[in-house]
């Protein structure tokens, strides 16, 4: 039995659209996180942070991380230790957004501890926005809090 070359194509067309549909399928399933819902209105106001970037920049000594069994502990530089510190924490995870994690910065003798059962065992970038006595600061640190 031959096959004709018209029946080649076909099969071959056939095929091509069989691929592309299914393609198309499996990408219409596939879940996308945003890095934040209101990405345009926090680049618009991105300025603000490069400045609060630059005020952490010119400090003695870097905001501190140390994670443990139990908690996450955020130490501020001697600085900040007559000051009023306001602020937030963002634990921002690039792997799943619903493990991101915000939490009001209340600091005691220049600490502030955030407790691993509010965590996952994941990579973290950790956002400390902070406003002392009417200036701000903004540092971003990687934190791995695998087991």
């Amino acid at each position: 039995m031959k096959i004709s070359w018209g029946f080649k194509i076909a099969v071959l067309y056939i095929g091509f659209m069989g691929l592309i549909i299914t393609l198309v399928v499996a990408s219409s399933h596939q879940h996308f996180d945003l890095v934040s819902k209101d990405y345009y209105a926090q680049e618009v106001a991105y300025q603000g942070v490069i400045d609060a970037g630059k005020n952490q920049a010119n400090m003695s000594a870097p905001i501190a991380l140390h994670a443990d069994a139990g908690n996450v502990t955020i130490e501020l530089p001697a600085e900040f230790k007559e000051k009023v510190v306001s602020g937030s924490v963002q634990f921002y995870s690039p792997v799943n957004s619903a493990w991101d994690q915000k939490v009001d910065a209340r600091f005691t003798n220049n600490s502030m501890t955030v407790p691993r059962s509010k965590l996952q065992n994941t990579r973290y970038t950790i956002k400390i926005s902070l406003d002392a006595n009417g200036k701000k600061y903004y540092q971003e640190s990687e934190i791995n809090l695998h087991s």
